[in-house]
């Protein structure tokens, strides 16, 4: 099995990226950063999310596993005293491929015929530099409403406890072909109306997101960030491709929600 290893960058992560690299080549797994089959990643949620931006266009053949060297998160779940066990597991264990649904971002641009595709693990929001975002709001090509506010956050299910969570949206398990939208300090008065609710929204329906205001919009697609201000539209829908986790042991989900938020 070919597999590549990647770190945090601090020297707790760095140390055990080399003790799993060492480990897996003594059980004779061949280093591959090129086109590896799993990807194991050191140190926390963002390490996994770098990781997967940098393999993207590989999911289809790359499944993703998480050591975490920091707080336990909803991605990286294995624990450094448990690095021996993990590679055995990858060794000798054929694992469970779970599969969790993407969001699909299209930007379309004013000023050059071409858009920009992205996939997205968690979230992709829409803001502005200054002053409020306007925009209309489309739902399966139909007009819905039009927005005007701080911003708007686009989830997928995985993404649902990040910032989707922290802007009052529901948490959804993220075996659900799904993606949600919650906005960011909505204007309400008897002038502009919003829906006010986090809207979840299945597979085969599509958003589309249209600027009004010419202003530089900032979107954030994860832990990246795009600036510009001749966007014509944001087209968001749950993507064909699927992230694979690499699954050596039962993770029940509202679990690891109750840890995360709730505490024993």
């Amino acid at each position: 099995m070919r597999y590549t290893v990647t770190s945090r960058g601090d020297d707790t992560s760095n140390a055990l990226r080399k003790k799993v690299d060492k480990y897996l080549k003594e059980f004779g797994l061949t280093e591959d950063s090129e086109t590896p089959e799993i990807v194991i990643t050191i140190g926390g949620d963002g390490t996994f999310l770098h990781a997967f931006h940098q393999y993207s266009n590989l999911l289809s053949e790359t499944c993703f596993v998480g050591i975490h060297t920091g707080h336990l998160g909803f991605y990286a779940d294995w624990k450094p005293e448990e690095v021996e066990k993990l590679v055995i597991h990858i060794a000798k264990t054929p694992f469970q491929v779970v599969e969790y649904p993407l969001l699909e971002v299209v930007v379309r641009h004013y000023d050059r015929p071409q858009s920009d595709r992205y996939l997205v693990l968690n979230e992709c929001t829409i803001k502005t530099l200054e002053g409020s975002l306007v925009c209309d709001v489309e739902i399966k090509g139909e007009p819905f409403e039009t927005f005007r506010g701080d911003g708007l956050c686009i989830s997928t299910p995985s993404g649902s406890t990040a910032y989707n969570k922290a802007l009052g949206g529901a948490i959804l398990h993220p075996s659900l072909a799904s993606m949600q939208i919650a906005e960011m300090a909505s204007i309400n008065n008897r002038v502009y109306r919003t829906v006010g609710s986090p809207l979840i929204l299945p597979q085969h329906h599509t958003c589309l997101l249209k600027p009004l205001n010419e202003v530089d919009m900032q979107i954030t697609l994860d832990h990246k960030s795009i600036v510009d201000q001749c966007i014509k539209s944001i087209q968001c829908r749950v993507a064909e491709e699927k992230v694979r986790f690499a699954r050596f042991r039962p993770l029940p989900f509202w679990k690891r929600v109750k840890e995360s938020f709730i505490g024993e």
